[in-house]
């Protein structure tokens, strides 16, 4: 194969993408929302990519991952008409009053909850459903939302790594790599549970404080189902949904179909729900974040700087593939709670492609990249959308009960969520190291 060597077409494109990823990653400091970063620097990629004669907009389109596009949009609305009908509420509440005043054992019943949910629903949307209720819970009962709700996001973010639909990164993952429901968990489910045990231990000890202040008492028995026929529809559909993930590659169905085949059937059961209702919950925005960075992503890979930058490494993967995979976890783990999950996986994943087609065997890199930017995603409050979600609506209620001490400042989640951070991707080192023949097999 013939050494590539660093063109003008490369610098543009990197220039493009380092720009870009500043303003995602400065969000904070300027103020401009990390779609709308997106949407100019996809833009600003097609022109100049035309102008320098390596992208065109056909191109552009042609770069997108429809399947996350799809599959995320469809659990979505999935979840928008779950919402109204109170089944969650009721979880919720009912999981409050099962605790009976102990408030770590809350944390394990709630954070369990969430955990499961998002192993299907996404963690963005199961922190989405649960934060605002947490919240309603924690002034019935007189006690501090912060442990539940930095735990929420910590648990979910941790749990959603062990199927391909938990989180976004995976499912740009499962995607690119053409890696099947069933592969997926039965690689990242093990080495997910106990890095999940290893939060909750970790959260105990980091709350101790709070959690041992008893909470008052609360009527949690008058939370009623708004429509229990529809929660139960929704929830036979759900399962459902699990089988046909589970077999979509005897289908021959590609997930995003099985999420709108779903959808569909939902929303001719709920037959009273309008259509704008039943999308009152889809975050175009994050869709609009996604099909700008895939397009950007497309632009870097079209002037073949990515694949430059997997020449580089190439030979150190080469040389020691476990230390390179363990690697990959950490590094990925500090730039993901540095610049977002998102962006930093769409970035590896077409120089790990790269990799692939000159035959060296990449399988265990996609597993360590999951699980590092999966865990990542803890250390910041900017390191998942899911902590983004959380920082806000805990700001907004300190700002409504006129009580800073409510908000989740970014020194807050970084000395609860860091060492968080640290302590899963310790253990998870140790079982890829101890495990690496198992991950090491070849994904399809």
């Amino acid at each position: 194969m013939q050494e590539l060597v660093f063109t003008q077409e490369m610098l543009v494109s990197g220039i493009i993408l380092a720009v870009t990823f500043t303003a995602i990653f400065t969000e904070q400091l300027h103020g401009i929302e990390r779609s709308k970063v997106a949407m100019v620097g996809a833009v600003t990629m097609i022109v100049l990519g035309q102008i320098f004669g390596f992208y065109s907009p056909g191109e552009a389109i042609e770069a997108v991952d429809w399947n996350v596009i799809f599959l995320l949009a469809g659990m979505m609305t999935i979840v928008s008409v779950m919402i109204p009908t109170g089944g969650f509420d009721w979880m919720a509440y009912k999981i409050a009053a099962l605790s009976k005043g102990r408030q770590f054992f809350m944390l394990v019943l709630l954070g369990t909850a969430i955990t499961v949910l998002s192993l299907l629903l996404d963690n963005v949307t199961t922190v989405v459903i649960f934060g605002p209720l947490i919240i309603l819970i924690a002034k019935a009962q007189k006690i501090s939302p912060i442990p539940y709700l930095l735990g929420a996001a910590l648990l979910a973010d941790t749990g959603g790594i062990a199927t391909l639909v938990g989180d976004p990164p995976n499912i740009m993952i499962g995607s690119a790599a053409d890696i099947t429901f069933n592969n997926f968990a039965f690689h990242m489910f093990p080495i997910t549970l106990v890095s999940w045990v290893v939060c909750l231990f970790m959260l105990k000890l980091l709350f101790k404080k709070e959690l041992a202040i008893a909470p008052a008492e609360a009527n949690m028995d008058e939370v009623k189902f708004a429509d229990p026929r529809l929660w139960k529809a929704s929830i036979a559909i759900l399962l459902i949904m699990v089988g046909l993930f589970m077999a979509h590659n005897a289908l021959h169905w590609e997930p995003w179909f099985v999420a709108i085949l779903g959808m569909t059937g939902l929303v001719m059961v709920s037959r009273s729900v309008h259509m704008d209702r039943a999308l009152e919950h889809v975050e175009f925005t994050l869709l609009i974040f996604f099909l700008g960075l895939f397009m950007i992503i497309g632009g870097v890979e079209h002037s073949q700087f990515l694949e430059f930058v997997g020449q580089l490494i190439t030979p150190f993967v080469k040389t020691d593939l476990i230390l390179a995979t363990i690697l990959l976890m950490w590094v990925g783990a500090f730039l993901s709670a540095a610049i977002d999950n998102i962006p930093f996986t769409a970035a590896m994943i077409p120089i790990i492609l790269g990799m692939e087609a000159q035959g060296i065997p990449v399988a265990p890199l996609w597993w360590g990249l999951a699980m590092g930017v999966g865990l990542g995603g803890n250390g910041t409050h900017i390191g998942s959308t899911a902590n983004v979600f959380i920082v806000t609506i805990s700001e907004r209620l300190a700002r409504d009960q006129n009580d800073p001490s409510l908000a989740i400042t970014p020194g807050l989640w970084f000395r609860k969520g860091f060492p968080v951070m640290l302590a899963t991707l310790v253990v998870s080192t140790f079982l890829f190291w101890f495990f690496f023949d198992f991950y090491a097999q070849p994904v399809n």
